[in-house]
Parts: structure tokens; sequence; C-alpha cells
């Protein structure tokens, strides 16, 4: 089970996808762990459980005990902010942006890996999840860190590569019953 898997199940009408994460992840600049650990926190974040099934294992054996964790994190953590922030900035009600929001999130500021690569995670994660705000907060983090707009669009080719592929691959699954 693997990249190949996927690339081999995504049907002929989605050849550009098949291309496209061949490409994202196979000629990826990014450092191991910083590719690694996009992938498996957008394959976390895309939600389909036969994309995290078959590139789960790859970023396992890719990632140190901690990078894999710090991933999950990321997902985790995102998966709930991205919610809270999107919600708080559609609200016409502004107010609602003066409120503190009471949510724990301690592990963005410990990560257990390099803050850098933690912030790419979540800025991956927030594309799929379509947070503006939180694209933009991770965003200019990663940029006064000295990351580079190039590596700052990997991470997000990476997220919109995994998310069709999620999405192409549950639809035929569901078309094909």
């Amino acid at each position: 089970m693997s990249l190949d898997t996927l690339k081999s199940a995504l049907p002929g009408y989605a050849k550009d996808l098949k291309l496209n994460l061949g490409s994202v992840i196979g000629n990826s600049d990014l450092p191991a762990q910083q590719l690694w650990g996009t992938v498996l926190a957008t394959a976390i974040a895309a939600r389909s459980p036969i994309v995290l099934r078959e590139l789960e294992p790859e970023a396992k054996a890719n990632l140190s005990p901690e990078a894999y964790t710090a991933a999950k994190s990321a997902a985790a953590i995102m998966a709930m902010n991205n919610v809270f922030y999107r919600t708080r900035h559609l609200l016409s009600d502004h107010e609602y942006g003066t409120l503190r929001a009471g949510l724990r999130m301690n592990v963005i500021g410990n990560p257990g890996v390099d803050k850098v690569d933690f912030e790419l995670w979540s800025f991956a994660v927030s594309a799929i999840n379509g947070c503006g705000m939180c694209l933009d907060s991770h965003e200019q983090v990663l940029r006064k860190a000295g990351i580079e707009r190039d590596t700052v669009q990997e991470a997000f080719k990476i997220a919109a590569v995994i998310q069709a592929v999620a999405t192409t691959l549950d639809a035929e699954a569901v078309l094909s019953e």
C-alpha cells in the first residue's frame, strides 16, 4: 500500500491528479520531515480513509516518532481552530473577535518538532479546511521565520492535490457500489 497504489486507483479522467500526486510528493524540494509531515497532516484533514490508509505507512516510515505525532497534532488542533476562527471571521458581528477564545492550543507553542515544520503543516491543513484567517496567520509566521514563498506554495500544492485525490477516490468508491 502506497503512493503507487493511490495513483493506480485514480480513474482515467483524473490523469492530471495522478501526475500531480507523483510530482508534489515524488519531486518535492521540501526536506523529508516537512514533506511527509505535510502529507500526513493533509491526508488526515482530507478525511478520506482510502488516502490516509495508503499514505500513512510511508509518512510514518519517513518521520521520527516525534514528527509523526506532531503532524497528527497539527491536523487535530487545526480541525478545531479552522472551524472556530473561520466562523468568527465569517460572522457579521465583529464583536466575537474581541472575545477570548477560551480553547486550549498549547501544542502550537510546544509541538515537539521545529516550530517552522509545525507551522507549515498547520498552514497546509488550513488550506484544506478553508480558513483564511488561519492561512494568513500561519503564512505570516512562516515568512517571518525566513521561509520562502515557494516553500509555502509547495505546502498548499500538496494540500490541493491530496484533497482532490481524496474527493475523487471517495466518489469512485461510492459510485462503484
